[in-house]
């Protein structure tokens, strides 16, 4: 059995006892199963508690009374509050990692040799196995590169390919006021890389002022184009979100039943900016984490919860992903799918 990390949103709980508790578990579960107002005849078929309808009837109403679980007018049965989700998956909720066999068919889908495409390929997996929206918020840029090459397109053209530290290949092409032979351009790179690789193209050129005056014309307008191309290429003001899946949110009831609330929601997929802001909070996270309606004011819905993990490459955090669905989602399905992709991702990236 595998629990869930520390809560993020923590509540002044009141104390439960073990039966209020099994059945506040027992009402969410079932809720979550059948999308319908749990009453007192299915709690005690389902509880395993030899109590009396009348005292599951207290029970309940204790607990209604705390604010966990409420009573739809239309019907006799309760279901969960955000308040009753968020106590159930920070104290109630064990998940079961996937086996192996669903481990390796997943990473066989995270094998694409573009990082583009592992984050596409990401948050389309995430949609896949959760049936609801996958979301990968793609890898805050380190401005510093790993490596760069120069390959000669015709006499003054050349293409500059960046690799950053995280592993994403840049491409620029640069114009020189002359030509450059392949040998300087092998002498330009050899120099780039050895002396400058893990650091910034800001900081190469403060370097580089020094230097360019004991060099030929030719390898320093080289050198000096390739500094403003590579610093406009790295730019990190470019972060993005990735969403796959997002149509799969119209066939949950609770949530397409309201087209204003619909049309909230995917105001937020659109302009993406409460969503970056929501996924970068959860980079500090050491594992899953999960976001409940109203807890959140970056997410727009009180029937919509996140759940996320962040990933990383050669162990340092670059970035989250998640899965947006309703608040009755099966969380215990849902965490493990979150928590594997995010660590294959981690793998496949490390790797490339």
């Amino acid at each position: 059995m595998k629990p869930l990390p520390p809560p993020r949103f923590p509540y002044n709980f009141p104390m439960l006892n073990d039966r209020a508790r099994v059945l506040l578990k027992t009402l969410v579960e079932r809720y979550i199963a059948e999308g319908e107002p749990v009453g007192s005849r299915t709690l005690s078929k389902h509880a395993g508690l030899d109590l009396s309808p009348a005292s599951i009837r207290n029970i309940m109403s204790d607990l209604e009374e705390m604010g966990f679980v409420a009573s739809p007018h239309t019907s006799a049965g309760r279901v969960p509050t955000p308040r009753g989700y968020r106590l159930f998956v920070d104290t109630l909720l064990t998940v079961q990692p996937l086996d192996r066999r669903a481990v390796s068919q997943l990473e066989t889908r995270l094998t694409p040799s573009d990082p583009q495409q592992l984050m596409t390929a990401a948050s389309t997996l995430l949609s896949d196995l959760s049936q609801f929206a996958g979301l990968v918020m793609t890898p805050r840029r380190n401005p510093a590169f790993r490596q760069i090459e120069f390959i000669s397109l015709s006499d003054k053209r050349i293409l500059l390919i960046i690799v950053t530290m995280e592993g994403v290949v840049e491409n620029r092409v640069i114009l020189t006021e002359q030509p450059c032979s392949a040998s300087t351009l092998t002498e330009a790179a050899n120099y780039f890389n050895q002396n400058f690789s893990g650091r910034t193209f800001d900081q190469v050129r403060a370097k580089l002022r020094d230097e360019l005056g004991r060099m030929r014309d030719d390898i320093t307008h080289l050198m000096s184009a390739a500094v403003d191309a590579g610093s406009e290429a790295l730019d990190t003001s470019q972060e993005k979100v990735v969403v796959a899946g997002s149509r799969k949110l119209l066939d949950v009831e609770e949530l397409s039943n309201n087209m204003e609330r619909l049309r909230r929601l995917f105001d937020a997929f659109e302009q993406k900016t409460g969503l970056l802001r929501l996924l970068d909070q959860s980079r500090s996270a050491a594992g899953v984490q999960i976001f409940i309606g109203g807890e959140s004011e970056l997410l727009p819905l009180d029937e919509c919860s996140l759940v996320t993990a962040p990933y990383s490459v050669d162990g340092q955090v670059v970035g989250t992903l998640g899965v947006v669905g309703p608040t009755r989602m099966a969380y215990e399905r849902v965490v493990p799918i979150v928590d594997i992709t995010a660590r294959l991702l981690s793998s496949a990236l490390s790797h490339h």
